[in-house]
């Protein structure tokens, strides 16, 4: 038994140095070898063709329900102003009203609020003309509002403006929040 293990031993010695000294001085840009067996060759279903063999008669399948995808953020709160209110009882801001969060929440205020609610806040942005005045934000009814219920507002819109959830990240939300305070004049 220990004679046949050690020919075993000095004949695969040779096979392991050889293989090893092949795959160290291997190409690497070149391809893989490819056996004939034709599946490298096979062809791809396209996203909207018809298949036969997949649930719905369709290759693309909707996700399986309550998927959620990678990264995704999860609001529990309906666009109704009951949720609204829900979400400004719950919701607390996560993040300091420090000097970078209030300057990321300028810089997205302009990008994505301005040209609606003006540079102030006061509800005379450019676009105006064409559509009804926003809520300024300077009104008491506006500061009233708590910091879950704007960012509520913020996510999933209200009245005539659309949400933003979808446009603006979760951070840069309530970086809003404290713009919109720093606006106001309350902090």
């Amino acid at each position: 038994m220990k004679r046949a293990l050690a020919w075993t031993g000095v004949v695969m010695m040779p096979i392991v140095v050889v293989g090893g000294l092949a795959l160290a001085a291997r190409d690497v840009a070149l391809p893989n070898i490819q056996w004939p067996t034709q599946m490298q060759h096979s062809a791809a279903a396209k996203p909207f063709t018809r298949n036969d063999v997949l649930p719905g008669r369709m290759t693309l399948q909707p996700p399986v329900r309550g998927t959620v995808a990678r990264g995704a953020e999860l609001f529990d709160y309906a666009a109704t102003p009951a949720e609204a209110e829900r979400a400004g009882r719950e919701l607390v801001n996560p993040l300091p009203a420090d000097a970078a969060n209030l300057k990321r929440g300028a810089v997205v205020f302009a990008n994505q609020c301005a040209v609606c609610h003006g540079a102030k806040g006061l509800g005379d942005g450019p676009i105006i003309p064409k559509y009804p005045n926003p809520p300024s934000f300077t009104t008491d009814k506006s500061r009233a509002l708590a910091d879950g219920t704007l960012y509520h507002v913020i996510t999933v819109g209200r009245n005539n403006m659309p949400p933003h959830g979808p446009l603006v990240s979760r951070e840069d939300r309530w970086r809003l929040v404290h713009f919109i305070r720093i606006l106001q004049g309350s902090r």
